[in-house]
């Protein structure tokens, strides 16, 4: 006696491979759509040749003998000028870059307190990596290091950290 084919084993299987395909491709196609792929800019070139100018402003800083402290404290970033010769009190550009997630990019001006130190109070504390990077508020030179946050050591910025 013989069972109805849909009693058997082997036509469930057959039919189970196309169907599952189907689910991981749409569960495929939601991972893609919820998260875009942020690693290429869409002007790439321009940003490569702009590489070169920015090159001048690493040489500046080092020519001014520009270091910095930064200090990660919680939800406090507090930027402390060790050396230099650049005008005290002149306000900075912090730039913070995440590697992967261009959404919490972030650029902020600061401007020294009364002791000469630049503070910034953050929503919420920076874990991971980042890409720190210092511009004078005229973009006369440029700071810059990737750093392994939190850490609860002073990181030194110098012109060399390119």
């Amino acid at each position: 006696m013989t069972q109805p084919w849909y009693r058997q084993f082997w036509p469930w299987f057959i039919i189970a491979l196309p169907c599952a395909a189907v689910v991981a491709s749409i569960a495929t196609a939601i991972i893609a759509s919820k998260d875009g792929v942020n690693l290429v800019a869409e002007d790439y070139y321009k940003q490569g040749k702009e590489i070169n100018q920015d090159l001048s402003k690493f040489d500046r800083a080092e020519a001014l003998g520009i270091r910095i402290a930064l200090e990660v404290n919680g939800n406090e970033l507090t930027l402390n000028p060790l050396s230099g010769d650049f005008p005290r009190g002149q306000a900075l550009r912090l730039s913070l870059f995440h590697p992967t997630l261009a959404g919490h990019d972030s650029e902020h001006l600061m401007t020294a307190d009364g002791k000469g130190v630049y503070r910034l109070m953050l929503d919420k504390p920076l874990t991971g990596k980042w890409h720190i990077r210092v511009d004078a508020f005229n973009h006369e030179w440029r700071l810059q290091e990737t750093v392994q946050l939190p850490t609860k050591a002073p990181i030194e910025l110098d012109p060399k950290g390119r």
